[in-house]
Parts: structure tokens; C-alpha cells; sequence
């Protein structure tokens, strides 16, 4: 009988198993298919702008395709492009810090969210110092692209960007990479910035991981300068963030 009892616990502790297995494998199995879908979703957003992607014309401003840009949503307020990375995107603004996290620029919810300005700035880029904001994805999407500016060598062969508006466009030299916490206000509070960047460059100086001193030269001999920072998340430490600060030359 004691037999019996322990060759049908055998059994049940082996089916509990194979369920718990089962039950595992369908959750890693919606993971990766949870997962792909969000990057699939955020390239189909990307790849369906990119047709309405504004072009600098004669006059240097973003010409007649943003139009189609505000139509879908009033909210965007210029497009970011850095050069042989796939950061190409359209900017929004909203009314707070958290208003495009999780939503695209069709205003659907997404986990990919969208490139969005500091809500402190102004929507027309006239403030010396802007601050976007974008996820860390793999597979290139979002702002998952800075990473590669974390490399020195990538970091002194790419400098270049644009920033299109509606009325007008800058050439985006890019001089820093840092790797902050997300509470430093040096970089996190722009509107300290807006009469004058010496304390900003002074910062970049002091904290960059990577630096072209010419073009520092070049900010602090401007005058007027300004200064285009981007952000995204990094795992590098708890908090931290990966920001790249450019010089922004108007066309």
C-alpha cells in the first residue's frame, strides 16, 4: 500500500513539473512575441513618418511636408536626424514630462513612445539650451542608437545631425558624450541655461566621457550659441543616462 502511495506521488509531483515546464514555456513564448511586436510596431511608426519626413529646401526651413506631420498631431515640433545612425524621427511636446513615454505620434499607446522635447523648453527651439528625450531600444530603434556614440571610435567619426522646424533648420555638430544620473540638473534642468551655456559647457568639459574641444571653441566664440542635448536610459549603472550634446548651426 505504502508502495502504491508513493508511485502516485511520484506520478503527480512529475505531472505538477511538466505542467510548471508547460506553463514556462508558453510564458517565455508570449515574451518573445509580446516583444517582438513592440519593436515591430515602433519600426512600422518610423517607416510610415519617414514618407513624411520634412525636407530642408533652398531657404533652409522644413518646407510644406510638415503640414502632413501636424495633421496627424499638432503636437510635433521638429524632426531629428543624426547622421549614419537610425535616429530619424519626428519631436513632440506635451503638456508634461510624461505625455509622450508611452505614446506615438498618432496618439496610441505604445511602449516604444516617441522623441519628445523638455516640456521647460519652448516648441520653437529659440531657448540656448533644448533637451530631448527618447527610449533605449535594441535593434536601433528610438534613441537605442546613442549607444554607439559611446565608442570613441564612433564617437570622433560621426559628428554631424540636423534639426528640421517648420520655419527653419540647424546643422547639429555633435561635441559631447556624457554618462549621468538622471537627477543631475546640470543636464536635466535646461531653463538654467537660457541666458547663458558657459556653465554647461564648463560641466561637459569636466564630466565628458568623450569631448571635440574645437567645437567647444566654437560654442563659446558664437554669439549666440546653442546647444541640442539627447537623452536615453542606460544600464551602464542604476539611474544613469546617456546624453550627447551638440552645437546647432542654423542653415
Amino acid at each position: 500500500m505504502a508502495g502504491r502511495i508513493l508511485k502516485l506521488c511520484d506520478s503527480l509531483l512529475t505531472l505538477f513539473l511538466a505542467l510548471v515546464l508547460l506553463v514556462l514555456g508558453a510564458y517565455a513564448a508570449y515574451a518573445l512575441w509580446d516583444n517582438h511586436q513592440i519593436y515591430a510596431e515602433a519600426e512600422d511608426v518610423q517607416a510610415a513618418l519617414l514618407k513624411i519626413k520634412p525636407v530642408v529646401d533652398e531657404d533652409g526651413d522644413g518646407g510644406a511636408s510638415f503640414e502632413e506631420l501636424l495633421a496627424i498631431n499638432g503636437e510635433v515640433c521638429g524632426w531629428i536626424t543624426l547622421d549614419n545612425t537610425n535616429i530619424d524621427y519626428p519631436i513632440l511636446q506635451g503638456e508634461n514630462i510624461l505625455s509622450y513615454i508611452n505614446t506615438d505620434v498618432y496618439g496610441n499607446f505604445s511602449l516604444a513612445g516617441s522623441i519628445f522635447l523638455d516640456p521647460a523648453n519652448t516648441t520653437d527651439f529659440l531657448d540656448a539650451y533644448c533637451l530631448i528625450y527618447g527610449h533605449h531600444m535594441d535593434e536601433h530603434k528610438m534613441f537605442g542608437d546613442l549607444d554607439l556614440y559611446e565608442e570613441e571610435a564612433f564617437f570622433q567619426e560621426n559628428t554631424t545631425g540636423t534639426l528640421i522646424l517648420p520655419d527653419r533648420s540647424y546643422t547639429l555638430e555633435i561635441f559631447a558624450c556624457l554618462l549621468v544620473t538622471s537627477s543631475e540638473e546640470a543636464i536635466f534642468s535646461p531653463g538654467q541655461w537660457a541666458d547663458d551655456i558657459s556653465g554647461l559647457l564648463e560641466f561637459a568639459e569636466d564630466n565628458a566621457t568623450y569631448l571635440h574641444e574645437e567645437t567647444v571653441a566654437a560654442l563659446r566664440a558664437d554669439v549666440a550659441p546653442q546647444i541640442l542635448g539627447l537623452s536615453t536610459c542606460s544600464s551602464e549603472f542604476t539611474d544613469a543616462r546617456t546624453v550627447l550634446l551638440a552645437r546647432m548651426v542654423p542653415r
